[in-house]
């Protein structure tokens, strides 16, 4: 049984482990997501976590696919008030294919608006309990591109973080939309958004959906403070690094109808350093008679900043895998290892 932790200054309490969807619509079946629910809801997961953009890999002909796969569920089952339900609007960027105009999106109330009306249609619920801005409309570094990752600023041209608030504000205050968050976000980011939240009475940000795992660790520094200065946590995706901190990539290894082996998505996880350091990773595993995955996992779910951790999966197997790492403790000895790899290892894949 999991734990359940607040959703940042909310009312809401979420499990300590989310279901991530975002391979429901191309590597997964509508059969197997409804599997997936009604397994992780068996398991006390409340937190089910989904985007416009979804499956990935984001294409135009499966565009909202995950979306549509929970809605029908939703319709199906009648638990939507047995699960708390976020999804995200994208931020910038040339997927004109999201607007019914062909525009490129942009973060301001017109693409908003369009998107909640849509994501909702699609989900079939009434209201999301949790909204989050998928990647910010500024030009900053996103997806592990560092100082050369493209310009996420779509035709090159800001919207002003006080005008996305304002229409989020206006989600809020026609019941789409109960709360906020962000995604992929950095610390100056959310400063600004908690301020002018503070000062213009504008919806205040629940939560910061960021990548962290054990070849991951920068969200430690100068974020991870907002969760108690702010009580802003962190919904942390890719705990297991694309699956990387599984073992089953290293030396090369593509096995058959993995992520990386059929779309080429694990250039993140492939810079220098990463199998080295994951290699000192599984040995910890091995040496505290655990499974890697649910070490990885454990670790992620056990930091006092993180509000939940996202997982994903494409088989009821792994998925069993995955919840079972609620049960693995991390102790000061497994700990003390884990510290002690990052010191030699660093963060080779931010």
């Amino acid at each position: 049984m999991t734990d359940y932790r607040p959703l940042g200054r909310t009312d809401l309490r979420v499990s300590a482990i989310t279901l991530g969807t975002m391979t429901w619509g191309q590597q997964n079946t509508e059969t197997d997501g409804h599997a997936q629910l009604d397994r992780a809801l068996d398991a006390g997961i409340n937190f089910i976590d989904t985007a416009e953009s979804y499956s990935i890999p984001p294409r135009a002909e499966t565009q909202g696919s995950t979306e549509r796969i929970i809605g029908t569920w939703l319709k199906a089952s009648g638990k939507r008030d047995r699960i708390i339900l976020a999804s995200k609007v994208a931020g910038p960027g040339d997927r004109n294919y999201l607007r019914k105009d062909g525009s490129q999106p942009r973060l301001d109330r017109k693409n908003i608006d369009e998107a909640i009306d849509a994501s909702l249609k699609r989900l079939q619920t009434d209201y999301l309990d949790l909204y989050q801005l998928h990647w910010p409309h500024r030009n900053v570094p996103l997806f592990g591109g560092g100082s050369h990752a493209p310009n996420r600023g779509g035709d090159g041209s800001e919207v002003a973080i006080e005008e996305t608030l304002d229409a989020l504000d206006g989600l809020v205050k026609s019941g789409k939309i109960r709360h906020i968050g962000l995604s992929n976000e950095t610390a100056w980011g959310l400063s600004r958004f908690l301020h002018l939240s503070e000062t213009r009475g504008l919806p205040r940000v629940a939560s910061v959906q960021n990548a962290y795992n054990l070849l991951n660790r920068t969200y430690e520094v100068g974020l991870a403070e907002f969760h108690e200065r702010e009580q802003v946590g962190l919904l942390a995706y890719s705990p297991l690094g694309q699956g990387f901190l599984t073992g089953k990539y290293q030396r090369g290894a593509r096995p058959a109808g993995t992520r990386t082996t059929l779309f080429e998505r694990g250039q993140r996880y492939q810079k220098p350093g990463t199998e080295a350091a994951i290699e000192s990773y599984l040995a910890i595993a091995r040496d505290f008679g655990l499974d890697p995955a649910q070490l990885a996992i454990a670790y992620v779910a056990s930091r006092p900043f993180v509000t939940s951790a996202i997982i994903g999966a494409t088989t009821l197997a792994q998925l069993d895998a995955d919840l079972a790492a609620l049960k693995v403790k991390i102790t000061p000895e497994i700990e003390a290892r884990i510290d002690a790899a990052h010191q030699l290892h660093g963060s080779p894949a931010p």
